[in-house]
């Protein structure tokens, strides 16, 4: 077994690469960016060696680098994560060269298997059911138009060397098949490299589902059962779960078994996964294999007992499985959230900053938290902006759900727009919940994008119940402050209004008492008793309690003389007022948001890639106007209605700021 090994990668899958390994007794070695400098993966680690600058390109993408760190440290071998250098054909050889164990499958599996124009044509050598498509070389977006003709739309573009939801576009005609060519090499060649694209049938309401593989290559591979990874947004899975609600017992059988016939196709060895598009009928087709291991491997580690990262390394040293596939067994149901630095409500536009606040659900034997942040740490604008995978276990599908619902109700982070409003929001989608899903899910649920009305309902006499018991702990306290004259005690009042969003609600509190202890609250609200009880303490950023015998986690943050509470995904402004404040505060007049309608403002922090009108300028409705480009994704600012350019505030080149301003109409 190997004494020490590398990790060719950052942020949360460094981070549990290295939690196996120190159980393993195996030394670490991280390394990093100027960006990653105090990271957590770098913190973790036996030691860590610094590769260059803040851009992947100019530090994780370098092999050179690595290889002289692993010979510096003396580390035997190397675990390359996702993503970066974990499926360069390249990697392997340069590591094999130097005399280094990659902890992944050989040069000639990667080279087969990694370039999904390639892959193709070997699966359907191979008798492995494809989808139609054109697996050549596209020259430009007029060859791109005639191909997609042919093949009938509408059709998916795509980067052969793509991976993550990049470089990939669905065009429903000529036009979009020239522009999604156009912005699918682009992407491709600034996150890959690669610009090469290929055009293939786009299979409607197709399920993603995918097989992991492990192989030993010593004459034993084996499917660990499937993924549902149906929900994603741009191509971009979001939810995943183990097994699928939808396949069959015979349907899973025969996936797992051709995945593992095309894996002993090319003498696979490590673990790697193969997926597939599924249709309404069932029936499957071969969509790429992805030799590494993938983002959502914790569902499958839930749901088989295995850990797959220790697996690998065993397999990387030569040790051969002694698993069966018969000793592959499914336990339970298991379903993972990516949560993600991005605010939902402005159309998903990444986040970057310092987490100020950092609390994530206590781990246990129904919760997962696998992250590579900290409170106090940053999301840096070089990359992909995920915070943490949330992963839930339970006996059954429904079982998992409600673990997740409430995981998520605990998740505290501040300093950051974070995606869990729409995570919970998936949740209580009852869609979901039936498991009728597809990877239009997102499109079809959220047609408008994603907004405060689409949050699950939740009943406001539960906040208002909270708000009024945070209200009187908070005054008690104050009544007990020492140094008072005599004679001047204040009685701490039970009647109050609590404003929720606007609405008045009156309030009256009945102190609970149990064994000579407050225990909680008796709560009026608008005439209807809520029992309201918990250990609440002033200061906890969470009130945990029971309404009503019900279970519930609110998140708090102090607004002035008022609160914001989080419950559920949403959010509300409330404030505890005395009935005569309450009338005075009713009478108070709104302030009106400024007007910014004349202005086109950057909906992210960004790169300003072009600028497509000049001042004096005519516009109509959905004219293209810029291009931002934010986490290497290109972003198509348009019109929303006619008018004329009256001023340029940023110039091409530009660094914005979220809601700078670019362009002003007259």
């Amino acid at each position: 077994m190997f004494e020490k090994i590398l990790i060719a990668n950052r942020g949360e899958i460094a981070c549990r690469v290295i939690r196996t390994a120190r159980r393993m007794g195996i030394k670490t070695v991280a390394v990093y960016s100027d960006a990653d400098r105090n990271a957590l993966h770098v913190e973790m680690a036996d030691e860590a060696v610094h590769i260059g600058a803040a851009p992947s390109a100019q530090s994780y993408l370098l092999i050179d680098r690595i290889v002289e760190a692993c010979k510096r440290t003396g580390a035997q071998a190397v675990h390359p994560g996702y993503g970066f250098l974990s499926e360069k054909r390249e990697f392997q050889e340069a590591l094999a060269a130097a005399g280094i164990a990659f902890i992944g499958p050989d040069a000639h599996a990667i080279q087969a298997m990694g370039d999904k124009i390639e892959s193709k044509k070997l699966a359907k050598a191979a008798g492995v059911s494809t989808v139609p498509g054109y697996l050549g070389v596209i020259a430009d977006d007029s060859e791109a138009v005639t191909i997609a003709r042919d093949i009938g739309y509408p059709v998916m573009i795509k980067a052969s060397a793509g991976g993550g939801g990049k470089g990939m576009r669905v065009a429903w005609n000529d036009e979009e098949a020239r522009e999604g060519f156009r912005s699918a090499t682009n992407e491709a060649r600034s996150s890959f490299a690669d610009d090469r694209v290929f055009v293939e049938k786009y299979i409607q309401q197709p399920r993603h589902i995918e097989i992991q593989l492990l192989a030993d290559g010593q004459g034993t591979c084996l499917y660990l059962h499937e993924r549902e990874c149906s929900i994603q947004r741009r191509h971009q899975k979001v939810i995943e779960e183990a097994p699928s609600p939808f396949l069959d017992a015979a349907t899973r059988k025969a996936m797992g078994e051709q995945a593992v016939a095309l894996a002993n196709a090319v003498q696979y060895k490590s673990a790697g996964t193969v997926e597939f598009i599924v249709d309404a009928e069932r029936n499957f087709y071969f969509l790429e294999m992805n030799t590494r291991l993938q983002v959502e491997h914790p569902v499958t580690e839930l749901i088989t007992g295995l850990d797959l990262v220790e697996l690998m390394i065993r397999v990387a040293a030569g040790e051969k499985l002694t698993l069966r596939q018969e000793d592959v067994q499914l336990n339970g149901w298991a379903v993972e959230a990516r949560v993600y630095a991005e605010d939902p409500f402005r159309n998903f536009l990444p986040s970057t900053g310092r987490l100020t606040h950092y609390r994530p659900p206590a781990a246990d034997s129904h919760v997962r938290v696998d992250t590579g942040v900290f409170e106090g740490g940053e999301i840096s604008m070089y990359y992909d902006p995920m915070i943490a995978k949330l992963c839930s276990w339970g006996q059954t599908r429904d079982e998992a759900i409600t673990e997740m619902r409430e995981a998520l109700d605990q998740y505290y982070i501040r300093g950051v727009s974070h995606n869990i409003p729409f995570l919970a929001s998936l949740m209580a989608n009852q869609r979901f919940v039936d498991g009728r899903l597809t990877t239009n899910f997102i499109a079809e649920e959220y047609p408008n994008g994603f907004h405060a009305s689409d949050l699950p309902p939740e009943d406001p006499a539960v906040l208002v119940a909270v708000a009024a018991v945070i209200h009187r702990s908070l005054n008690d306290r104050d009544n007990q402050i020492s140094g008072k004259m005599p004679g001047n005690k204040v009685t701490v009042r039970g009647d109050w209004v609590v404003v929720l969003d606007g609405t008045q609600h009156p309030v009256h509190l009945h102190a609970a008492e149990g064994d000579g202890q407050r225990i909680g609250y008796t709560v009026d609200v608008d005439g209807t008793h809520h029992t309201v009880r918990s250990d609440w303490q002033i200061g906890e950023p969470l009130f945990r309690g029971t309404v009503n015998g019900r279970h519930v986690c609110v998140q708090i943050d102090r607004v002035g003389i008022g609160y914001r509470l989080h419950h559920s995904g949403s959010q509300a402004i409330v404030k505890v007022l005395t009935p005569k404040a309450a009338k005075l505060d009713a009478l108070m007049p709104v302030k009106a948001p400024p007007d910014m309608s004349k202005f086109l403002l950057s909906p992210m922090p960004g790169l300003l890639v072009s600028l497509s009108v000049s001042e004096g300028q005519e516009v109509k409705a959905g004219e293209v106007l810029a291009v931002v480009e934010a986490m290497k994704m290109e972003n198509i600012l348009r019109a929303s209605q006619d008018g004329t350019v009256a001023k340029i505030h940023a110039a091409t080149g530009s660094s914005l700021a979220v809601d700078q301003k670019i362009v002003e109409f007259a």
